[in-house]
């Protein structure tokens, strides 16, 4: 089962500073625990919002605006995770140190729909 961990963006995310030297060398150690356990598939940080575009749809059928950022209620990075159960996400969310510092850090756990392959028969 996929599972992404997304950190949500903060103050400092989004002015864009960087995490400490002590929280990077424990998100490194963390991520170190994922890759030995077998469970990590991806993890990537994201820039700040200012320099992102968002498309919204307002009219089906017809083409998406196009907004400048920043945005509130975004992402700073996620972790794509392949476990055998949510309550196995929820356990390696918990061990996540506080993503943000500053007492900033928040962290959704959401499943990935994941499509049953199809196969192309071709008679």
């Amino acid at each position: 089962m996929l599972f992404m961990l997304i950190v949500k963006a903060s103050k400092n995310s989004e002015a864009g500073n960087l995490p400490s030297l002590e929280l990077r060398e424990a998100m490194t150690k963390y991520n170190e625990e994922l890759v030995k356990a077998g469970v990590r598939v991806m993890a990537k940080g994201l820039h700040p919002s200012s320099n992102g575009i968002r498309l919204l749809y307002p009219k089906q059928g017809e083409k998406p605006v196009v907004t400048d950022g920043p945005f509130t209620e975004t992402i700073a990075g996620f972790i794509l995770i392949d476990v055998k159960s949510r309550e196995e996400a929820i356990d390696w969310a918990m061990l996540m140190p506080d993503p943000q510092g500053h007492g900033e850090g928040q962290i959704e756990v959401r499943q990935v729909i994941e499509f049953p392959e199809q196969t192309n028969k071709q008679e």
